[in-house]
């Protein structure tokens, strides 16, 4: 056997090694999270402070935002960090704390999205038993269930991945700590871990995926029969984008983490990546809550109230 070292420090790759391009990225890469950033923490703030968004739709919203908003946060504020001091460094702390911290938003979104699948579903399919299937204590329970799922998934991945020893160098093909590239650092056999663990969360995100399939199979049908054009045309409009966004994360994190390790290029890794990691964060609140007239009333009264409270 070849020897063994204790790795205590990553290398993330960047984006480019030719200056201009490294700025150029990093101005992208700055206004993709402070767009994230805002949109986000308008949400959460318009629908804390606005008793007017006291039903489930903005509840569960608000906790998507909350999610996006740390998912984002886990990867980009290091990239940034690392342009700015002309570093691609990241201890092995720092690796462990990303790796738990994204699985644990991720998943939690993924199942988040789930429920507001259901959420539609009961909505628009049988809007006579909306109240009493989402009342107030059922919506905690769900929301509380996506954030439990998230943490067990990420203990699962993080727990087995760096259950491992590291001696294929310190190289992350990725500019964060991403587990497929890290399994490429692995000295000992990762085959059997990698595949029971991705199978657990295969799993679980297909049974999350057919799930919201059907749902929107049965809003779909639903929709159909509304005699309205424009009953029909606000239905698909709410709902298109939705699905959109949650097939680009399924399809996405399909690709970076189930695909074979050798099939693919960094850069096709590298797109992936930002797809899955980025995107859906700076969408969702566009998709979900900016076209909805009650979150700009929302943001209105509340800007409005802030601006000319003293007077």
């Amino acid at each position: 056997m070849s020897n063994q070292t204790t790795v205590s420090t990553f290398l993330l790759l960047g984006f480019s090694d030719v200056s201009e391009m490294q700025n150029l990225y990093f101005i992208l890469l700055l206004l993709l999270y402070l767009a994230a950033l805002m949109g986000n923490l308008l949400i959460i703030i318009a629908v804390a402070l606005d008793h007017h968004l006291n039903v489930p739709m903005y509840f569960f919203l608000m906790n998507l935002s909350i999610l996006d908003f740390g998912s984002i946060s886990v990867t980009i504020p290091k990239s940034l960090a690392n342009s700015l001091m002309n570093t691609t460094s990241i201890s092995y702390a720092g690796c462990v704390t990303q790796v738990f911290s994204l699985f644990l938003f991720m998943g939690a979104d993924f199942s988040l999205l789930t429920i507001m699948a259901y959420d539609r579903y009961i909505s628009i399919c049988q809007p006579l038993h909306c109240e009493r299937v989402m009342n107030r204590g059922a919506c905690l329970q769900m929301a509380a269930s996506a954030w439990i799922s998230g943490i067990l998934n990420s203990a699962l991945h993080t727990g087995n991945t760096f259950a491992l020893t590291f001696c294929g160098g310190n190289t992350v093909n990725q500019f964060f700590c991403e587990i497929p590239q890290l399994l490429k650092l692995a000295c000992s056999d990762s085959y059997l871990s990698k595949i029971g663990a991705l199978t657990f969360s295969a799993c679980l995100v297909l049974i999350c995926f057919v799930f919201i399939i059907v749902s929107y199979v049965q809003i779909f049908t639903t929709v159909l029969r509304i005699p309205s054009e424009q009953g029909r045309h606000k239905a698909f409009s709410n709902c298109l984008p939705h699905l959109t966004v949650v097939s680009l994360f399924v399809f996405t994190g399909i690709f970076a983490y189930l695909k074979p390790t050798f099939s693919s290029t960094s850069a096709l890794d590298l797109v992936a990546a930002v797809l899955y990691s980025t995107v859906p964060p700076v969408l969702n609140p566009i998709v979900y809550s900016m076209r909805k007239k009650e979150i700009k009333a929302s943001l209105r009264r509340l800007t409005g109230w802030r601006l000319f409270a003293k007077n």
